[in-house]
């Protein structure tokens, strides 16, 4: 294993350690995800055990509904706003943190872009990734 994956919000007020590699690491085209960061895609690194995580400092929820009805809860700092992880009601073991929020975030590497179907040619993603227009099978 690699060095754990560190970060937090911009403030400093929230933290976290992740002792795991990721599951995946994907840009996310959807409109939930425009929306949120305000340009065309989010960027995630997704870790398959909460218990992986040691997470410091209390941030404030926002629950949304995905395209299949399950909720997944983003969560991000009170103080300063930014965005720093999500979880997932339907699969509550899952931790994805955003890319930007990592210490060292060119140990973000994508493996897919997924919401392909609602992206803007005007959001330049790297043409080499697989695409999917929802999420890829399991």
């Amino acid at each position: 294993m690699s060095k754990p994956y560190t970060g937090g919000c911009a403030c400093g007020r929230i933290r976290y350690e992740i002792s795991a590699e990721p599951l995946f690491m994907n840009d996310c085209q959807c409109r939930d995800c425009q929306h949120r960061s305000g340009t065309g895609h989010g960027s995630y690194l997704t870790f398959a055990d909460k218990k992986d995580v040691k997470l410091e400092g209390d941030a404030t929820g926002w629950d949304v509904a995905g395209d299949s009805g399950g909720i997944k809860t983003h969560a991000f700092c009170p103080a300063c706003g930014s965005p720093v992880y999500l979880t997932f009601a339907a699969m509550p073991d899952l931790f994805a943190v955003h890319a930007a929020s990592l210490d060292d975030p060119s140990r973000y590497n994508p493996q897919a872009v997924t919401y392909r179907m609602r992206g803007y040619a005007w959001d330049h993603l790297d043409p080499s990734l697989p695409k999917f227009d929802r999420m890829p099978p399991a």
